[in-house]
């Protein structure tokens, strides 16, 4: 049974239009440095998992495609980078501490705007609309998944 998640992404550092002109419009998801983050990546995602694609530290954040999880989680090559504003110097290879995971495009949408997204009763229980919430992965249930695909289809 397929899994929803939400997903952030700043659109200067990889944006919905970045998936999309990705070779086979697929990227993996580098970067990831909050631990619950990573442990959904690590220990829950599959791949076929549905993904909200969440411009956010943006003008106006939201909803700006589809996409789904693509292959298995492994260790996140930026960590091992000095030159990578991702590097952590206490992850080792044989140790890494941080995973990446790819992501493919379905779809590119229109923008479901963070306001619409609040204005939406049905989707009053999303984590990503919750005082304080900071993460940049968050689990979608199946009724939230459904909820924005109507908002999005409007």
């Amino acid at each position: 049974m397929p899994r929803y998640w939400l997903m952030k992404s700043e659109p200067d550092e990889v944006s919905i239009d970045d998936l999309a002109a990705a070779p086979g419009q697929v990227l993996p998801w580098t970067g990831v440095r909050n631990y619950q983050a990573r442990n959904f990546m690590r220990d829950e995602m599959r791949i076929g998992d549905g993904v909200l694609f969440y411009h956010s530290s943006c003008p106006e954040p939201g909803v700006a495609g589809l996409a789904r999880i693509a292959g298995q989680p492994c260790p996140d090559a930026t960590q091992f980078d000095p030159a990578s504003d991702y590097h952590d110097p206490k992850s080792t290879p044989d140790k890494p501490r941080w995973i990446q995971i790819d992501v493919a495009l379905a779809r590119k949408t229109r923008l479901l705007s963070l306001r619409e997204m609040r204005a939406a009763p049905e989707l009053a229980t999303m984590r990503v609309l919750a005082p304080g919430n900071r993460l940049s992965i968050t689990p979608v249930t199946p009724e939230e998944w459904r909820a924005v695909g109507r908002l999005l289809d409007r």
